[in-house]
This record gives C-alpha cells, structure tokens and sequence, in this order.
C-alpha cells in the first residue's frame, strides 16, 4: 500500500510540475515553487526526486511519452502512405491543438537549448516516432532526404501554432485559421501536393 501511496504522491507532483515549467521554464520554476503548488516542504520532494532536472525530465517524459505513442500509432498502422501521413498530421495536429503544456515544454526546450536535456529527450522521448516518420517519409519521397522530410512535415504542424499570436493581425487571418482540424487539412494538402500524391 505504501508503493501505491509513493507512486500517487510522486505522480501528483509530476502533474503539478507540467504547467509549472511549460509556464515558466526549467530556469523560472524551483523546487520551492513546486514543494508550495504541492503543499509539501522542499525536503518531501526530494524524497521522490533527487534534484529538480529529474523532476523536470520526469515531468517532460510523462507529457511527451504517451503523445509521442499516440503519434507513432498512427504512423506505424495499415494504410498507404498517404493515408498514413493524413493520420499522422490529424493526430499531431489534434495533440498541438489540445494541449498547450505540451507545446509550451517543447517551444521551451527547443528555445532554451540545454544540450543534456535535448539529447534526453530527443533519445527518450522522441526517438521511436522519429524513426517512424522518416520510415514513412522514404515511402512518400525515396529521393528526398528523409531526415530532413520528416522535420518538415513536423515543422509545418509547429509553425502554425508558434505563430499563432501574431497570425490574426497580417492581411487575410481569420479564426478559422486557428481550428486544429483545418490546419490539419491544409497541411496534408500542401505535403502531398509537394510529394506528387492527390
């Protein structure tokens, strides 16, 4: 009973810890600032964490890992590899779109550029759906490269989120701009229109 109460307890702190550092980074958060969000003092939360960058790539794991599965289900599954991709950018887009702790975490890393925890993240976290990805991009475009394919068919999903806030003031943004589902369709449209397919 008391595994199941520590797993809660240090589970409960993860979560509390998520929106924390997507808000205000790992350099902005300290372990203080959690232990109050938490109720508890500083030295119950390094019971279950050694120091603040496990908790904050415990934290980053557990927000990224079953995203992460998601978008590897949908890349891995049947279909051709158009319809594979239509899947992949729905998915990615749907999970950009629902949850902005996540975006925020990955806008953050991939700003504050810590090299240790780019490289935990990138080798534990987004290693598999990235090999997926480019499997699936040397399907669509055997020519092109497929490191350099993947990140763009990412990047375009991204972009449309990172610019968000200031898309609405140029000539023609309108909401509808905003809507996950239509991204996701413009998106498709634009990559396979590029990679020769409907």
């Amino acid at each position: 009973m008391r595994n199941v109460k520590k797993r809660d307890t240090r589970m409960y702190i993860i979560e509390k810890a998520i929106p924390m550092f997507a808000a205000g980074g790992y350099s902005g958060v300290s372990m203080r600032h959690i232990s109050q969000a938490v109720g508890t003092s500083a030295a119950a939360l390094y019971h279950h964490f050694p120091d603040k960058q496990k908790l904050y790539f415990d934290a980053m794991s557990h927000a990224f890992t079953d995203k992460a599965e998601g978008i590897t289900e949908a890349l891995e599954g049947s279909g051709t590899p158009s319809q594979r991709l239509e899947r992949f950018v729905d998915s990615f887009t749907e999970l950009m779109g629902e949850d902005p702790d996540f975006r925020a975490l990955l806008q953050r890393e991939l700003l504050e550029g810590d090299k240790t925890r780019l490289k935990l993240v990138a080798e534990q976290v987004f290693s598999r759906p990235f090999q997926a990805m480019t499997a699936l991009a040397e399907e669509l475009a055997p020519d092109c490269d497929a490191h350099m394919l993947a990140i763009s068919m990412a990047g375009l999903v991204l972009f449309h989120f990172e610019t968000a806030p200031v898309r609405r003031f140029l000539p023609g943004g309108r909401s509808e701009h905003n809507d996950p589902k239509n991204i996701a369709r413009h998106v498709t449209k634009l990559l396979l229109k590029a990679l020769g397919g409907s």
